[in-house]
């Protein structure tokens, strides 16, 4: 059984419907990135998952499934104990996340006292296993935020979602405000988390180079629908959709004589979408039949699918 089955899901705003139709499940201890451009629809998908969907945003259709559990039948109260014990949730902003105003063992004890969990000596001594598991020193737990730099905040977020050992971790973009080398630590100490405590994590980035390396399974986003699902080796060794070849052929790339120009095109509105395919005003590829008919998601081989008339 998938830990999280999300089937037919629509996120609306007043003006606009910038998800539509979304389905995708993560299994226990998987990976699966979810990844697309700004404006794809991804992250409202994970602030969804976790009911926190900016003002006059709202789930208008599908079911959110967690270890068998309809959410859109829990009550706040039953949800906010499952939010955070046993899902959690890192940020892109490692410092926006964190309040100033407190010290970090008081940020990541929080948690702990909302749900319950162990009294003060036990939750001290899950805080300093938590700095511990990220590389962070105990006496970590007595400074505030801005003590610490942008990849310090991040492992600091990544200890928040850790110290409830939750099942499954959305990471929304989690090392697009650090620079190369502490992008690597953050997703290196998110590997070795999964490994020692069998997480599952949804992934969302607009980095293909990130998710290579961490995911088990991609799924491309354009404009609030799925285009392509593939495991991670199967979508870079033979990408089937015309945007998964262009987002793959973006990525810098040494060994290539002359790279790739950037995608042609703005990205359309949510709240005017094309008629049709919705990737055809940028698409190489486009006929008439995609400017007219809109392509379901089908197989093309095992585990991948496309919603592509040509592919």
């Amino acid at each position: 059984m998938a830990l999280l089955d999300v089937q037919g899901l629509g996120i609306a705003f007043p003006r606009a419907r910038p998800v539509q139709d979304l389905s995708f499940t993560v299994g226990p201890g998987e990976t699966v990135a979810l990844v697309g451009e700004s404006g794809s629809g991804k992250s409202l998908t994970a602030l969804a998952l976790m009911r926190l969907l900016p003002p006059r945003g709202r789930i208008e259709a599908g079911t959110i499934r967690f270890d068998g559990r309809d959410f859109g039948t829990l009550s706040e109260r039953r949800f906010r104990e499952i939010r955070g014990r046993e899902i959690a949730m890192v940020f892109q902003d490692p410092f926006a996340s964190l309040n100033p105003r407190h010290i970090i063992g008081g940020i990541l004890e929080t948690p702990l006292k909302v749900h319950g969990l162990g009294g003060r000596g036990e939750r001290r001594a899950r805080v300093a296993r938590a700095l511990d598991q990220v590389g962070l020193p105990e006496t970590a737990a007595t400074r505030y935020p801005h003590e610490f730099s942008g990849g310090q905040r991040q492992r600091i977020g990544i200890a928040r979602a850790l110290v409830v050992e939750p099942h499954l971790v959305v990471c929304d973009e989690p090392v697009s405000a650090l620079d190369l080398s502490v992008q690597a630590q953050i997703l290196n100490l998110l590997a070795a988390m999964r490994r020692e405590l069998g997480l599952a994590y949804l992934f969302v980035s607009h980095d293909l180079s990130v998710v290579e390396h961490v995911a088990d399974r991609v799924l491309v986003m354009y404009l609030g629908r799925i285009v392509e699902s593939a495991p991670t080796a199967a979508l870079w060794a033979a990408p089937r959709h015309p945007y998964t070849r262009a987002l793959i052929a973006a990525v810098p790339d040494p060994s290539r004589k002359r790279q790739a120009p950037p995608l042609g095109g703005d990205l359309p509105s949510p709240a005017d979408l094309p008629a049709g395919c919705r990737f055809h005003p940028r698409c190489p590829l486009a006929t008439d039949l995609c400017r007219h008919a809109d392509p379901a998601l089908r197989p093309v081989a095992e585990a991948h699918a496309v919603a592509c008339h040509h592919a």
